[in-house]
């Protein structure tokens, strides 16, 4: 017998009441997980001083591995966007012989050390690369000490993140409603432009998000391709063996305060929110 409108106010009370216990534990298991993150972060926020802040911001190399970091990231979401979110849909509607070597493949990245990228990326894209050489000999296109190589690099760690989240945000659409859409006249692309991939975005701007954040904190395999010029990461990294502790963590919480930036604005223009999670 279906409840009553008075029946369901009732049981919802109690129903939230019964499942305080689990979700207060919950609670305390997740805010270990963000202590775990916030405190290192809030501490290396409070370690320079406002000089040394501003001294930071004056440098020009800073400046420069800055924009070229977040130059290179978003180079290299959108290099994922557009080789990674067609890969995607193959995986999650192209039902095929290999199919899962070639989804194991994709999510290879993310369990090869950086390192190891970074040397299998010098052996192929490097100046005497198989890819490399020939590229630089016949193409004037190289990948060791450019911009190309620093892209080349985010993307190979980076675009991983693309390719998962778009293939589950894929599968979510029902396959009828492309089928109801095509047997109404529309054609594949169409479909796929006007249905797919606005049902799919949540997913795909996911992806494109965690690509970007991986992206730009890669140090490894930049740093083994191409070195110079110095992305962010790098660029800390020599600051910290030259100058100490404070010159280091001043340029990292100015990396980490642009990073946080351009995060709330892509979850603004990916989701409609704020950083709280409120709506428009």
């Amino acid at each position: 017998m279906p409840m009553s409108a008075s029946d369901r106010r009732t049981a919802a009370p109690a129903s939230r009441l019964a499942s305080l216990p689990v979700y207060l534990v919950f609670w305390l298991l997740g805010t270990v997980l963000l202590a775990i993150v916030v405190l290192p972060l809030v501490r290396l926020a409070v370690e320079p001083s406002l000089a040394s802040l501003a001294a930071a911001a004056r440098d020009v190399e800073v400046r420069e591995a800055l924009w070229l970091s977040v130059l290179g990231a978003l180079l290299a979401a959108l290099v994922s966007a557009l080789l990674g979110v067609p890969l995607a849909y193959i995986l999650a509607r192209g039902r095929f012989r290999g199919r899962a070597i070639v989804a194991a493949i994709v999510d290879l990245p993310l369990s090869v050390p950086h390192t190891v990228a970074g040397i299998s990326l010098l052996m192929v894209f490097g100046r005497h690369g198989i890819i490399g050489e020939p590229a630089a000999t016949l193409l004037g296109l190289r990948f060791w000490a450019t911009l190309a190589g620093i892209v080349l690099a985010m993307v190979f760690v980076a675009a991983p993140y693309t390719v998962s989240s778009a293939r589950i945000g894929f599968e979510t659409v029902e396959p009828r409603l492309e089928m109801v859409a095509r047997t109404l006249g529309l054609g594949p692309w169409t479909v796929f432009r006007r249905i797919t991939l606005p049902l799919a975005w949540h997913g795909i701007a996911t992806g494109l998000t965690l690509t970007f954040a991986r992206a730009i904190s890669e140090f490894s395999a930049v740093a083994i391709l191409v070195y110079y010029p110095m992305t962010a990461p790098l660029k800390i990294y020599e600051l910290f063996l030259r100058f100490g502790l404070d010159q280091a963590a001043a340029a990292a919480v100015l990396l980490l305060a642009l990073s946080l930036g351009l995060f709330v604005l892509f979850r603004h223009f990916a989701y409609g929110t704020t950083i709280a999670g409120t709506g428009r």
